[in-house]
């Protein structure tokens, strides 16, 4: 928290949002997420909770030899959902709100 100068109490500013990454259109936002430390991020987390969801989901077809083209597109969306969710997580993290009119 930080005190304004009419000595109200408020949010401090976030780190992601100092250093030029917040945004407020969708261009903006693309830019955010197409950060290489933000990729970095969401492609290492992708790669790790996609590979533990098809160690679950899809490791016994696979094993078992009947995996399908079906199997293969379900296995892709397993990498894809946590990709998709790790960037919503960031541009939610990093979105910046218009000051409140008085």
């Amino acid at each position: 928290m930080v005190v304004t100068r009419d000595g109200r109490e408020a949010a401090a500013p976030r780190a992601e949002q100092a250093d030029g990454a917040g945004w407020r259109t969708a261009r903006e936002g693309w830019r955010v997420v197409s950060r290489r430390d933000h990729l970095r991020r969401t492609l290492t987390t992708a790669l790790i909770v996609g590979t533990v969801l098809f160690l679950i989901n899809q490791l016994d077809v696979v094993i078992e030899g009947k995996a399908t083209w079906v199997t293969w597109v379900k296995s892709g969306v397993t990498y894809l959902v946590p990709f998709i969710v790790a960037n919503i997580g960031i541009l939610i993290a990093t979105r910046r709100h218009e000051p409140a009119q008085r």
